[in-house]
C-alpha cells in the first residue's frame, strides 16, 4: 500500500551512497509535493520520535507542500528538528544568487561541488541552487577530502567556469595541509565557509594561499546562509562574515549582544512529537538566535556562542574568541597544536574560570606544548586566562567542525573525579 501524501519520507541520508541516490529520491518527493526528513548518523530515532504523532497532526504539515525536516544544533545541547518548505529553499538560493551577481558571477554559469552532507542544510542547499540556477551540481564524497592530494586528478576544474564549493574549517584545514588541494582550491571562484568558526590561524594560512575565501553565517532556521563577505574583502583582511543578503535584515539584542534575524524564510517551527511548534521569535518577527556579535560597517562578526560565554569576575568572556587568539600567537610562537577547547568551570571566587583541553600534533610533546602555552597567557587578563591546563588526546571538533561541549564537559567531569 503506498504511503498517504502526507506520511513523510524518512531519508537515512547518511547512508546514501552516492549521496546523489538520495538526492534523487528527495527530488522525487518535493514533485510528489511530500514532506521528507532528513536523518544523519545515529539520528534515525531521535528523528522517528519527533515526527510521531497522531496522523491528523502529520496530515497537518501537508499544508506546507514539498518540504524538509533538518536538525538543527546539537553542539551544545538538545537537537531542534527544523522544518523548512522548499519554497524557503529556493528563497535562499534567490538571495545567494543575487549575492553572486554582485560579485560579476552569473550564477546558471557555474558548477556547484557539494562535499557536505545532505542532512545538513549546508549540504542540501547546492543541490536547491543547482536546480534553481539551472547550473551543475557534483557531489564530492567524505572519502575523497580524506586525501586531498587526489582532487585534482579526480574532480579537475573546468577552465573558464565559476566553480562553487562550501566547505566548514575542518574540511578547509585537511585540504590546505596538501600542497596539491591548495592549489586546486585556488582554482574556485568562491569557497564559502561556515558551520564553526574560522580560526585565525586557517584564515591567515588562507589568505597566504590567496583563496576566495567567503565567511558566511546562517542556520537551518534561516534556510542557511543570512550574509557571506566577499572573497575580495577577505583577501584584503576584512574579519567576520559580511553584510546581510539583500532578503535579510540583522540586528544584535540590546541586553545580550544576541544575533537576531529577520526574512520571509524563517522556519515554520519545529517538529516535537509529530507537533509543529513554532519558532520563538520576537516582536516584529525577530528570531534570535543563540550567537553573539556585532555589527560594524563591513558587516557582521561573531563572538561566540552565547550558551558557551562564561561570566567570571564580572566579566562577560567568549571561549571561542580566546581559542582563535590563543591558536593564532601559540602559531607565531611554532607551537604544533591540533586542537584547542576552553571550558567553563565552577569556581567559588570568580563564579565560572576557563578550563584548557589541548590535543599536541605530536604526543610526545605534550607536557612542552601545555608549559608554552601558559607562557603565553601569562599576560592575559585574569578572567580570560586558564586556571589550569589538561593534556586530551582524543579531544576533536565533530565532522561538520563543530564542538560538542556538553561532551567534553563530560570528559573534563569524569578526570576531575579522580
Amino acid at each position: 500500500m503506498a504511503d498517504p501524501p502526507w506520511a513523510p519520507l524518512l531519508l537515512d541520508a547518511a547512508r546514501a551512497d552516492p549521496a546523489a541516490a538520495a538526492a534523487a529520491r528527495l527530488e522525487q518527493a518535493w514533485g510528489q509535493q511530500r514532506l521528507v526528513a532528513l536523518a544523519g548518523p545515529g539520528q534515525q530515532g531521535e528523528l522517528a520520535a519527533a515526527l510521531g504523532g497522531a496522523p491528523g497532526e502529520l496530515a497537518d504539515l501537508a499544508r506546507f507542500g514539498a518540504a524538509v525536516v533538518v536538525g538543527s544544533g546539537g553542539s551544545s545541547g538538545g537537537r531542534h528538528w527544523c522544518l523548512q518548505p522548499l519554497a524557503h529553499l529556493q528563497a535562499s538560493a534567490d538571495a545567494t544568487a543575487a549575492w553572486l551577481e554582485g560579485l560579476g558571477l552569473e550564477p546558471a554559469a557555474c558548477l556547484h561541488l557539494d562535499p557536505l552532507p545532505l542532512h545538513h542544510v549546508s549540504g542540501l542547499l547546492p543541490l536547491v541552487r543547482a536546480r534553481r540556477w539551472g547550473g551543475e551540481l557534483r557531489w564530492l564524497a567524505p572519502a575523497l577530502l580524506r586525501r586531498p592530494e587526489l582532487l585534482p586528478e579526480a574532480c579537475p576544474l573546468p577552465g573558464g567556469r565559476p566553480v562553487l564549493l562550501s566547505l566548514v574549517p575542518t574540511q578547509l584545514a585537511r585540504l590546505l595541509a596538501s600542497p596539491a588541494a591548495t592549489a586546486w582550491l585556488a582554482g574556485c571562484a568562491v569557497i564559502w565557509v561556515g558551520g564553526a568558526g574560522l580560526p585565525a590561524p586557517l584564515a591567515a594560512a588562507a589568505r597566504r594561499a590567496r583563496l576566495p575565501l567567503a565567511p558566511c553565517y546562517g542556520a537551518t532556521e534561516t534556510a542557511a546562509m543570512v550574509c557571506a563577505l566577499p572573497p575580495q574583502d577577505f583577501l584584503a583582511g576584512v574579519p567576520g562574515c559580511g553584510a546581510p543578503l539583500a532578503d535579510v535584515a540583522l540586528r544584535l539584542d540590546g541586553a545580550t549582544g544576541a544575533v537576531e534575524v529577520r526574512c520571509a524564510r524563517l522556519s515554520p517551527g519545529r517538529l516535537v512529537g509529530g507537533r509543529l511548534q513554532p519558532l520563538p521569535l520576537q516582536p516584529d518577527g525577530w528570531w534570535r538566535s543563540g550567537d553573539g556579535g556585532r555589527i560594524g560597517p563591513e558587516g557582521l562578526e561573531l563572538l561566540g556562542r552565547l550558551d558557551g560565554a562564561l561570566h567570571s569576575g564580572g566579566e562577560t568572556v567568549f571561549p571561542e574568541r580566546l581559542e582563535e587568539r590563543l591558536q593564532a600567537e601559540a602559531a607565531r610562537d611554532g607551537a604544533d597544536v591540533e586542537a584547542l577547547l576552553l571550558l567553563a568551570r565552577p569556581d567559588p571566587e570568580w563564579g565560572e574560570r576557563l578550563v584548557a583541553l589541548v590535543r599536541p600534533r605530536r604526543e610526545a610533546e605534550g607536557a612542552e606544548l601545555l608549559a608554552l602555552l601558559q607562557a603565553i597567557t601569562a599576560a592575559w587578563a585574569p578572567a580570560e586566562r586558564p586556571r589550569s591546563w589538561h593534556l586530551c588526546p582524543s579531544l576533536a571538533p565533530t565532522a561538520a567542525g563543530k564542538w560538542e561541549r556538553g561532551r567534553w564537559q563530560r570528559w573534563l567531569d569524569s578526570l576531575e573525579a579522580f
